[in-house]
């Protein structure tokens, strides 16, 4: 499969849609990103790797860190997690306080801010220093040591972040966080605020690719069997509340953020991350999403 020529298409095709969407400008550290970039990078299991554009270029990761932080906590909880989160769909926008409410404090799974919020809980629970040892784990998935926190940007979503503090203390009402509200929106917030790039995300999300092997970083083991299952919750919860239109149209598990990134994975062959920070409505990055569905539509490689 020649993925550079494919790549190069691809750019070629998505220019129409180029100026559609804005960046996130509820956060204004990402609102001041310059919008029109655009980087893919796809990782192959044999090792070759293809990129285009920004793919070395480092971005706000945001909730594509909540599948790093599900696989910590996983390693750490086993089944027990699932008596704190559920692993459904939400069909409601990521950050709802009405579903939340309805449910008791069980978040419908652990991608949307309230089931992020408790696993940022559960890690602080588990490990003493748990802001160096997430990002140990990440730095390890990508091998960079360079990958780090963006403070400013954490500090800027902190200070706008009230329906997250209502979230957590709605979570702390019904006694799904443990502890203190202040530390588990500190780490969320600094967890969100991670910066890698397309390469480093492509790299990081191989391991989730090879569902077939056990998965085993330092900060975290998993079974195959649970590398398979965290494909299952990407695949159905990955995308907000449009998990089901990504299905659709490109057919491979991944997640996005609000950043303009996406990653994702096709099993046993490769990993892919792209960014370009205009977001549709659903807070999914225009440029990404049909990037990843001329790229699976081109190769007709998705799992379904």
């Amino acid at each position: 499969m020649d993925y550079q020529a494919i790549l190069e298409s691809i750019y070629s095709e998505i220019q129409p849609f180029a100026k559609q969407g804005s960046t996130a400008g509820y956060i204004p550290a990402l609102a001041a990103v310059d919008p029109d970039q655009f980087g893919i990078c796809i990782q192959t299991l044999e090792g070759p790797a293809y990129e285009l554009g920004a793919a070395g270029t480092r971005f706000s990761i945001q909730s594509i860190s909540k599948v790093f932080a599900l696989a910590m906590a996983l390693s750490l909880e086993g089944d027990r997690l699932w008596q704190r989160m559920g692993r459904e769909p939400s069909g409601s926008a990521f950050n709802s306080l009405v579903q939340l409410e309805a449910e008791h404090g069980i978040p419908r799974n652990p991608f949307i801010n309230a089931g992020a919020i408790v696993t940022a809980d559960i890690l602080l629970s588990h490990l003493p220093g748990a802001e160096a040892a997430f990002l140990q784990f990440v730095r390890g998935l990508c091998g960079s040591d360079t990958v780090g926190y963006n403070h400013g940007a954490a500090a800027s979503e902190q200070a706008t972040g009230y329906l997250n503090a209502a979230i957590a203390n709605l979570l702390k009402y019904h006694r799904n966080i443990h502890n203190d509200i202040a530390q588990v929106l500190r780490f969320y917030f600094l967890m969100c605020s991670v910066e890698m790039s397309c390469r480093e995300l492509s790299r990081a999300f191989l391991a989730f690719a090879n569902h077939h092997a056990p998965f085993s970083f330092p900060g975290a083991e998993l079974s195959a069997s649970q590398v398979k299952r965290m494909n299952a919750i990407m695949q159905t919860c990955g995308f907000y509340d449009e998990a089901g239109e990504f299905s659709y149209l490109v057919g491979l598990p991944g997640k996005s953020g609000v950043g303009g990134g996406i990653a994702a994975v096709y099993p046993s062959r490769y990993a892919v991350a792209v960014w370009s920070p205009r977001l549709n409505a659903k807070g999914n990055s225009v440029l990404g999403m049909k990037a990843l569905e001329l790229l699976t539509t081109e190769t007709r490689e998705s799992i379904f």
